[in-house]
């Protein structure tokens, strides 16, 4: 017997929104890696496991809104492109600025936080969305991926 479709997905639609935040706010740019560092240090350096964000702009830089991507253990955090850049995309963000925390202080990237930049920046290119930065935040301050690994803005 064949199934009859119009009865099964009747009333199981998805819809797609738009999610914003500061929509009737004033407009917060953000033009250097301080500002971003300004922006999560109070998150960040207060946490005692790994977490990952994702800061999405505008085509002026201007703030749409701040994702947490994941959040980890005490030295690891685990994330996919996938879930870095549905936000992105559904918040309508031209770029993202990624951050996250080094709990144990040292602002040196891992391996790990060098390949998944990497492997970030080319997704990021497939798909239209830049990856301006990746901001390694703690308790003494941040470092830039983009410095480090000296990538383009």
């Amino acid at each position: 017997m064949k199934p009859e479709f119009n009865k099964n997905y009747k009333g199981m639609r998805c819809r797609v929104c738009l999610v914003r935040e500061n929509v009737k706010g004033d407009l917060i740019p953000i033009l250097q890696q301080k500002d971003v560092y300004e922006l999560v240090k109070d998150e960040l350096v207060n946490s005692d496991r790994e977490v990952f964000l994702s800061i999405m702009l505008t085509s002026k830089n201007h703030l749409i809104g701040v994702e947490t991507i994941s959040i980890g253990s005490v030295n690891a955090a685990i994330l996919s492109p996938r879930e870095v850049f549905k936000g992105a995309l559904l918040a309508n963000a031209v770029s993202i600025i990624l951050c996250h925390n080094h709990p144990s202080g040292d602002l040196t990237p891992s391996e790990d936080d060098i390949k998944i930049t990497k492997r970030l920046i080319e997704v990021g290119e497939l798909i239209g969305v830049k990856i301006l930065d990746h901001l390694v935040v703690s308790d003494q301050g941040y470092r830039s991926l983009r410095d480090y690994l000296k990538f383009s803005e």
